[in-house]
């Protein structure tokens, strides 16, 4: 593509670069220059014009971006038509959005003129949320350009996980001083959090805080319709020979990993029972305000593998709180944000 300051008589069937404006008369931005436009320009007194011309081997901004959005759309996503060299993408479903990151970097490494941009990898989108856009810079980019685009983009770099686990099992571990009217809130704010994934709490266990009796409990969960299983502590898990990962051990289930570099959140756990993905909540899960428990939660309903290197790959914007201002919760017990 051509592009520059060139004299009115020479920029006919080239498009106008920015908009211009001539008495009364305004050519905007991206208009084709006609004979008829050029004499009233000239005739206004505009001798010159920054304007853009396309060679033969030039893909229009408006097909480049869409063809490139067309290659990133994966499953569950939807591309958007065309517009001033822009393409969107949105969730065709409610879901946790997968994003291959290295596809994405590759494609905006290539060249200023094309660029892709996307909501954080493993977001929770619901239907019709838009997860990304391509936006080509120039008016026109030489096909050879797009297509090392489409190379190095692979194919269905962003796609949604659906929602596919519906059901949830709650054990509650009880201490003399919990009242059971923090149990009842806890179960509320984890029924409005699976509002968006359309799932519901099937079960409710209220057991001692004793490792063979949270066992016992959970070796019933595991033979129940529950397909995930959420543990919540009435004291924090403080080592992994704790309470709470020793009764999954000791009910025939295993821990995959525990803490986490996300505050709040940085004491939950992650592991397996019957077949059923099984989370040691933190305290902070209590609370409706976001925090690692959403993280780990939302990519286990979308059926989204959750491995102990992903865990620790969160620290980078694991930091969703100032930590200053909350209490100290080894002096005055744990507050509902404490880890």
């Amino acid at each position: 593509m051509k592009f520059g300051q060139v004299p009115v008589e020479e920029a006919i069937g080239a498009l106008a670069a920015h908009s211009v404006r001539a008495g009364d008369m305004v050519v905007k931005k991206g208009t084709v220059i006609s004979p008829e436009i050029a004499i009233q320009l000239t005739h206004a007194g505009i001798e010159t014009i920054i304007a853009a011309r396309f060679e033969p081997s030039d893909v229009t901004e408006d097909a480049a971006a869409f063809r490139l959005a067309g290659i990133l759309a994966g499953e569950n996503i939807i591309v958007e038509a065309p517009f001033t060299g822009r393409s969107n993408l949105h969730a065709e479903t409610a879901g946790v959005l997968v994003i291959d990151a290295n596809a994405i970097n590759r494609l905006n490494a290539i060249d200023e003129a094309m660029t892709a941009a996307t909501l954080p990898a493993f977001k929770p989108v619901v239907a019709g949320e838009m997860v990304g856009t391509v936006k080509i810079i120039p008016y026109a980019i030489p096909d050879v350009l797009l297509q090392r685009g489409i190379a190095e983009a692979g194919s269905g770099a962003l796609r949604v996980a659906p929602y596919r686990r519906r059901s949830v099992g709650v054990v509650s571990t009880l201490l003399p001083g919990l009242k059971p009217n923090v149990i009842d809130k806890t179960l509320a704010v984890l029924s409005k959090r699976l509002e968006s994934a359309h799932a519901a709490i099937v079960c409710d266990r209220r057991v001692p805080h004793e490792t063979q009796a949270l066992a016992q409990e959970l070796g019933r969960q595991a033979q129940s319709d529950a397909q995930i299983i959420v543990i919540f502590g009435a004291s924090a898990i403080a080592d992994r020979r704790d309470v709470i990962p020793s009764a999954i051990e000791m009910a025939g289930g295993r821990v995959e990993h525990f803490g986490m570099p996300v505050d709040p959140g940085n004491l939950l756990l992650i592991g397996e029972i019957g077949g059923r993905p099984v989370i040691g909540a933190p305290g902070c899960a209590r609370s409706p305000k976001e925090n690692g428990f959403d993280w780990i939660l939302h990519r286990l309903l979308a059926d989204v593998p959750v491995t102990r290197a992903d865990i620790m790959s969160l620290g980078v914007g694991g930091l969703l709180m100032e930590i200053v201002s909350r209490p100290q919760p080894r002096e005055g017990g744990k507050s509902e944000n404490d880890e």
